[in-house]
């Protein structure tokens, strides 16, 4: 018994199969890429394509060079050299045998902080989650000095003002209602924060999230549009090491959504190390497993403000695990 444990626990050793030259390898780099940028769906089905498609391209070459050797084709050392050199899969060449990539970086913004209006969101997507970007910009309105006493009502006064909300992005409706619940909530805290700022009434806003070609919907965004519109409207850079995910109440509740295991891992790969996450998903986040969570600072939240305090590094040490 202690021995089939033993053949059951030992990983594998993977050999050349006979006549196969030395020269032919895939390096583990090269697996890694392959997982990130290319297969990041469950399951390994695709993995295994890719892996597939490389070893045709790796028993091609190595098989025209046997038949170039055995017809004593004229070739240098170093041409030869050269060629066995190509056998081997890095990830510097891995482009040659499988194309570009099928995903890109899941940061659009490298910079420490991030522009004002800019904050990392976290998406449930089928391909272990993304990152989501929400970005703010404002429009000033200058006020219009009219002559005409007899037209100075309440109706010239309201279009010298601000407060106006678009969105673009190819949002679904409950997202469109997230991000009109998101501005009532950021005009509400702004007064709290702030009461003599009135940004939000001199500026129009324009909310965007990128990737315009791919439809978006759900909830989860809210706490991250809220933060976008605070942001600008503060100056306040948010962290670049920070992401958010959490559905918000009118009345700046955060309430829990679902995929905290997917969006775990986008964050992840995006090399954010600290998390905003509904104080509900407490629970999630305890089953995720330690390699997900090792190294995460996340932090649990009943109500906007503990949000605002850790995405604008005013962050006190409740409510959070490490």
């Amino acid at each position: 018994a202690a021995e089939e444990s033993e053949k059951m626990t030992t990983k594998p050793s993977y050999q050349h199969a006979p006549n196969v030259p030395s020269e032919v390898e895939i390096s583990e780099g090269a697996i890694e890429k392959l997982v990130r940028w290319y297969a990041r769906e469950a399951g390994v089905r695709n993995l295994a394509k890719l892996i597939d498609k490389i070893t045709r391209k790796l028993a091609f070459q190595v098989v025209v060079a046997q038949e170039q050797e055995q017809e004593g084709t004229n070739q240098d050392s170093s041409t030869v050299n050269e060629t066995k050199n190509n056998w081997s899969v890095a990830e510097d060449n891995l482009d040659d045998f499988v194309g570009k990539p099928l995903f890109t970086s899941d940061r659009l913004y490298d910079k420490d902080p991030l522009p004002n209006g800019i904050v990392m969101g976290l998406a449930y997507t089928s391909m272990g989650g993304s990152a989501l970007y929400i970005e703010t910009q404002a429009i000033h309105r200058v006020k219009v000095n009219n002559n005409n006493n007899n037209n100075n009502n309440d109706d010239d006064k309201k279009s010298n003002r601000g407060g106006n909300l678009q969105v673009t992005g190819q949002l679904g409706d409950v997202m469109k209602e997230s991000t009109k619940i998101a501005h009532t909530v950021a005009r509400a805290r702004l007064a709290s924060y702030e009461p003599t700022n009135d940004f939000f009434e001199t500026h129009d806003m324009h909310l965007h999230v990128p990737e315009g070609a791919t439809p978006k919907d759900g909830p989860s965004a809210g706490v991250t549009m809220v933060t976008s519109l605070l942001g600008l409207a503060g100056g306040q850079p948010v962290r670049s090491d920070v992401a958010m995910t959490g559905e918000i109440s009118l009345t700046g509740k955060v309430l829990p959504v679902g995929g905290i295991r997917e969006k775990s891992m986008a964050a992840r790969r995006a090399g954010i190390n600290v998390l905003c996450l509904p104080h509900a998903n407490e629970k999630d986040w305890d089953e995720l497993p330690d390699y997900l969570k090792e190294g995460m600072e996340v932090h649990f939240c009943h109500d906007y403000d503990q949000v605002y305090r850790v995405a604008f590094n005013q962050n006190d040490e409740r409510d959070h695990k490490k």
